[in-house]
């Protein structure tokens, strides 16, 4: 039997939309092409705990229906209020503090509120889809069909971008763990002005609230290109500069690197999602600015949207 709504990709987007569609009562199933729902929410178990690779943080802002999800998350210690500091850092390693909304994060990592949102919902992982068109998945019928992912790999599904052209940045995340902390407990994260490496650096022990020596380093768009093939080549160029922003002495004890093909939307479309007759298209290109709260709020209003239908 056809369900009404077959979404592909299970990142926040794609289950915010999934979870809309089925709370008004019409019938979805969620296809995803990992082991575990999450897309950029992505959270990997390295060294034994927990880190996030993905998304570094969320803000809800002005999206009052999201805020009321977070704050049934906080309610159940699922999300946590990070920080409403960062600092901006300077190529000699100077800080100015930039104050901003509150940040929020996960204890056990960002990808269980992915987990959470999937929660009843029909969810096949490790579907690999190869083709889509209106209506149909691979040849079958699929109901309504939503594309919750970057537009790359929308376009690579459909033989074009559905709304039209986007350009997309990469980034490598890098995971650099030292044996004690070696660096300022009021770090929280930080921008790096001007570097030719990296853009962001979070300390995941004070995000995480755990308190352990682990920096996540995001590289440049730049950097990341350079490197999209060896991943693994990005991380000395990016621990140097780390050590001399962050002004450490010693070597970690261990490192990883995760790429990053379509990290983020160069520039958000301005509109909160691209519908029509049964292809759609939800995610955090479509709203105001790349946000998780944009690919929540996108993937909610497409949901409700195709529910009314």
């Amino acid at each position: 039997m056809t369900v009404d709504v077959t979404v592909v990709g299970g990142g926040i987007s794609g289950l915010a939309c999934a979870r809309a569609v089925q709370d008004a009562g019409r019938s979805v199933r969620v296809l995803d092409r990992g082991r575990r729902v999450g897309g950029r929410l992505s959270s990997r178990t390295i060294d034994g705990r927990p880190v996030d690779l993905g998304a570094s943080y969320f803000v809800v802002g002005e999206a009052a229906d999201f805020g009321h999800v977070v704050a049934d998350w906080e309610e159940r210690e699922l999300a946590r209020p990070w920080t409403d500091t960062f600092q901006v850092i300077d190529a000699e390693g100077g800080r100015t503090p930039k104050p901003g909304p509150m940040r929020w994060a996960a204890p056990l990592g960002l990808r269980t509120l992915a987990l959470d949102l999937a929660e009843g919902l029909d969810v096949e992982s490790e579907r690999t889809v190869e083709q889509v068109r209106p209506y149909r998945i691979d040849g079958e019928e699929a109901g309504e069909v939503v594309l919750a992912m970057p537009a790359p790999q929308a376009a690579r599904l459909t033989g074009e971008v559905p709304g039209g052209p986007q350009e997309w940045e990469p980034v490598i995340a890098v995971v650099l763990r030292w044996d004690e902390r070696q660096w300022d407990a009021d770090l929280h994260g930080a921008f790096a002005d001007g570097d030719a490496d990296v853009s962001f650096i979070a300390d995941d022990g004070d995000r995480r609230g755990d308190g352990a020596p682990v920096l996540v380093v995001h590289t440049t768009a730049d950097h990341a290109r350079r490197h999209l093939d060896d991943p693994d080549d990005a991380i000395a160029p990016v621990l140097a500069a780390t050590r001399r922003l962050l002004r450490i002495d010693a070597d970690p004890i261990s490192t990883h690197a995760h790429r990053w093909t379509f990290a983020r939307p160069a520039q958000a479309t301005g509109r909160p999602f691209f519908r029509s007759p049964g292809l759609s298209a939800c995610g955090d290109a479509w709203g105001e600015s790349a946000a998780v709260r944009t690919a929540w709020t996108s993937g909610d209003a497409l949901g409700r949207a195709l529910a009314a239908s």
